[in-house]
C-alpha cells in the first residue's frame, strides 16, 4: 500500500529474531540448581522474523529519527493496547533510543536483546550464570534493487559486535608496567 502511495518500502528479515515478551531488552531462560528448565519466561528467539521498512520525514521525533522506519504487519504484541508494531525509526534502534513511541523497545530486543541464563534458587533469590550479546539479529537482510541478490543491512540496525581481545600477563609484568610512564590499559589474571 505505501508504494502506491510513491513511498518507498522494502521487506527486512532479521535472522535469530527475538521476541521480548516482558519488554526487558532481555531474552530470559531459568533453570533450577539441578539444571532443568524452568517455564518462567514468555520470550523466545525465531529462526527469523519479516517486517516492513518505509522512508519517512519524523517531524514527531526530530530530523535525527528521519530515514528507515519500522512497519510489521503481523505484530505478536498488543502495543497500547492494539495490535500494531511501528513506525520505530532504525536509527533509534541503532542508538539504543529505546524510550520513543511506536514501539521502539520491541523492535530494539528484536535484534539485539542479549539472551541471558539464570539459575534460580527460590523465589527471591535469582543469579545470572550466562549472557550471550552475539546471538540475535543476524544477517538483517533485504533484497536488491533489480536483481535477487540480499543486501545486508545490519549495521542500519546496530553497531558492529566488539572482537573481546584475550591474553594474559604475568603479575610482574604488570606491576613493572604501572611503574613505567607509560598508561597502558590490562587485565591481572
Amino acid at each position: 500500500v505505501l508504494r502506491c502511495l510513491g513511498i518507498p518500502t522494502r521487506v527486512i528479515t532479521n535472522f535469530n529474531s527475538a521476541h521480548d515478551k516482558n519488554l526487558n531488552l532481555s531474552i530470559d531462560k531459568y533453570i533450577d540448581v539441578s539444571g532443568n528448565n524452568l517455564h518462567l519466561s514468555e520470550d523466545s528467539v525465531w529462526n527469523f522474523h519479516v517486517w516492513n521498512e518505509s522512508w519517512f520525514v519524523r517531524r514527531d521525533l526530530g530530523s535525527f529519527y528521519d530515514g528507515w522506519q519500522v512497519l510489521d504487519a503481523t505484530p505478536q504484541e498488543k502495543s497500547k493496547g492494539i495490535y500494531q508494531c511501528g513506525p520505530a525509526s532504525t536509527r533509534a534502534i541503532k542508538e539504543g533510543d529505546v524510550n520513543l513511541d511506536y514501539d521502539s523497545p520491541f523492535v530494539f530486543a528484536s535484534v539485539n536483546a542479549d539472551c541471558v541464563t539464570w539459575i534460580r534458587y527460590s523465589k527471591k533469590r535469582k543469579e545470572r550464570i550466562y549472557s550471550d550479546t552475539r546471538k540475535i539479529g543476524k544477517f538483517i537482510s533485504t533484497k536488491a534493487v533489480g536483481t535477487n541478490s540480499r543486501v545486508d543491512v545490519t549495521a542500519n540496525y546496530k553497531y558492529p559486535e566488539v572482537k573481546e581481545i584475550s591474553f594474559k600477563i604475568s603479575y610482574s609484568q604488570y606491576k613493572n608496567s604501572l611503574m613505567d610512564d607509560r598508561k597502558i590499559l590490562v587485565t591481572a589474571v
